[in-house]
């Protein structure tokens, strides 16, 4: 790589950033943000949204800077990488925030209607549902259920279970996809 590359020019001030030099976060903002934008409007999908996005991740690699390795990947790929990130997980708050706010309408709709006792055959339909995702789910390994659990119940991320629980990433997502693809197979023998 020459000295006076593109790639040379942001590994040195990643590094820097990683001595939490503010003037080289500044100048790593002003090289690669317009590039690292565009990469969170495709994410998103929305021009506000993702200058949210951008500033969520510009504050993450004010704090990983010292994790980046450049023999790894190359310094925009890696920042690029953590806008992806960053997108994915506000589109998954924004999901939530919206089945919050459905569940609050369904509930104040509840509330308007007829009869306070729920359907016998909806609520039937329910319990035989769950028995089924209790059965499948016993089928798992003690980690794999955990994790699957915990992607789902909890909403946590990929990266935030493998922080959280101690593992490589690449064994998280393997766990979470063979989990899912056993818990379908499952299921629909109960369908």
């Amino acid at each position: 790589m020459k000295a006076d590359s593109p790639d040379t020019q942001l590994i040195a001030l990643i590094e820097r950033v990683a001595l939490a030099d503010e003037s080289a976060l500044k100048q790593l903002y002003e090289l690669s943000s317009s590039k690292l934008y565009g990469v969170a409007v495709r994410v998103v999908g929305n021009r506000s949204w993702a200058e949210d996005v951008l500033q969520e991740a510009f504050l993450n690699i004010w704090r990983i800077a010292g994790d980046y390795r450049a023999s790894l990947s190359p310094p925009m790929a890696w920042m690029c990488l953590i806008v992806r990130s960053r997108g994915l997980d506000f589109l998954r708050r924004r999901t939530s925030e919206r089945a919050d706010q459905a569940l609050a309408l369904d509930d104040a709709m509840s509330d308007t209607m007829e009869g306070d006792s729920p359907n016998p055959m909806d609520t039937a339909l329910a319990g035989e549902q769950a028995w089924a995702l209790h059965q499948c789910l016993s089928q798992l390994g003690n980690r794999q259920r955990e994790v699957v659990s915990l992607a789902y119940l909890r909403d946590l991320s990929h990266g935030e279970l493998a922080e959280q629980l101690k593992l490589p990433l690449g064994t998280v997502k393997t766990w979470i996809r063979r989990g899912l693809e056993q818990l379908r197979g499952c299921m629909s023998r109960f369908a």
